[in-house]
């Protein structure tokens, strides 16, 4: 039977740096690697919370990207 093994973690920050001619919000992006495969949700918060505070630019989303290797 196949498993799904968590080989690393990644967090993505995604701050609104603005707005376009059109009055559509700008979006940029920043990946922090090699996070704790075991870290938690509010572990990840906190620390999105902490880089962010030191942006000019508000924080818009915070994700977890997963990588998982399949063994079979």
């Amino acid at each position: 039977m196949a498993q799904a093994l968590l080989a690393d973690s990644k967090l993505r920050l995604v701050f609104e740096t603005g707005v376009n001619e059109k009055g559509e919000p700008i979006f940029k992006s920043k990946t922090f690697s090699n996070l704790k495969t075991e870290a938690t949700p509010n572990q990840m918060h906190q620390a999105a919370s902490a880089i962010s505070a030191l942006c000019a630019d508000p924080l818009s989303v915070v994700e977890r990207n997963d990588r998982s290797e399949i063994l079979g």
